[in-house]
């Protein structure tokens, strides 16, 4: 092809609308039985945690899209950053003004989604959050970046602003007060979530929508059992 045969970007034809209706993957053929398992959520999650953030190439394999309900069950859902877990449970921060901490605060009830899409994979855990105490949510603060902290304290999350400048202008005078080397105190109105997982669920993508969902279940007694949804 010749240089002048080269169809540019102003010549190219519209692209049709976007129709999700057709868009499909294959997902992979390999599946997930129940002799893979580990004993319980936990360790399994940290197999496909690892997996995830060192074979599956993700951005953030942390990141988990946060459900709660309010009182009167209306739902809501963000993402945030997984931070630790352990046979207790989930750990994720906020600031407690926040909207899912006002509704964990009258539903503790929430869902935890780890969306692995370029592995067709998924985790979904349920269960019931409880504040962190104020010694780990202090250890874990002092772990963030300087200006992470200064954020904490800059914003009054989930409340609205009248302009972008006003949070540019809490910040900076923050970043004055605090300079980088200073120490920053812990904000009063800012901290952990631990959850704990009573169902944790690991989806796998099979070829023709037949996934493999296998659910660990919590026994009151402490230990689990497994069984196998219909995907």
């Amino acid at each position: 092809m010749r240089q002048d045969d080269r169809v540019t970007d102003d010549d190219a034809v519209p692209a049709a609308p976007l129709d999700p209706s057709v868009m499909r993957k294959h997902y992979r053929a390999e599946g997930l039985a129940e002799t893979d398992l580990a004993a319980t959520p936990v360790e399994q999650f940290a197999r496909w945690f690892r997996q995830a953030a060192t074979e599956g190439r993700l951005f953030e394999p942390n990141a988990m899209v946060v459900s709660t309900a309010d009182a009167e069950g209306r739902p809501s859902s963000r993402t945030v950053l997984l931070k630790h877990f352990d046979d207790a449970g989930f750990v994720f921060y906020t600031n407690y003004g926040s909207r899912k901490a006002q509704d964990l605060a009258e539903n503790p009830y929430v869902s935890l989604l780890f969306p692995w899409y370029p592995m067709a994979r998924q985790v979904i855990v349920t269960g019931v959050a409880r504040r962190t105490g104020k010694d780990e949510t202090a250890a874990y603060f002092r772990t963030r970046p300087h200006g992470s902290q200064l954020g904490a304290w800059a914003s009054t999350q989930s409340s609205a602003l009248a302009t972008r400048a006003e949070l540019d202008a809490s910040y900076a005078e923050l970043a004055a007060r605090y300079p980088e080397g200073e120490q920053v105190p812990v904000p009063p109105d800012w901290g952990g979530f631990r959850v704990a997982a009573q169902a944790v669920e690991f989806w796998q993508g099979r070829e023709n929508r037949l996934h493999d969902r296998l659910r660990y279940v919590a026994r009151t007694d402490g230990s689990w059992r497994v069984e196998r949804l219909s995907p």
